[in-house]
């Protein structure tokens, strides 16, 4: 990892997802990419992974960090506010979690 960013309760948030099959997952605060490397690591069904972010330069860095899913991963620059219309720019009309901390 190229960030010394250490994600918190990373154990739990995996556990609240721990039975449930995703397919298409939005992150609305992606920063270095520390959780989204753990869902797509517990979760390889996963086949599309919206990464949002507001910080371009943490864009940057998830995108290094996360080279290894780079077929998965989609990265978004913006507010995850705006998830309504960042989903429909992508023609998503649903997903089957996400995660903001």
């Amino acid at each position: 990892m190229t960030s010394p960013h250490v994600s918190v309760m990373l154990k739990e948030t995996l556990e609240l997802f721990s039975d449930t099959k995703l397919t298409i997952f939005f992150d609305g605060t992606l920063g270095a990419g520390g959780h989204a490397e753990a869902f797509l690591k517990a979760h390889p069904e996963i086949e599309k992974y919206l990464g949002c972010d507001r910080d371009q330069s943490a864009l940057e860095i998830a995108k290094t960090n996360l080279s290894s899913w780079n077929e998965k991963v989609e990265f978004l620059h913006g507010n995850f506010a705006d998830l309504d219309l960042l989903l429909e720019e992508k023609g998503i009309e649903k997903v089957d979690g996400f995660f903001l901390t």
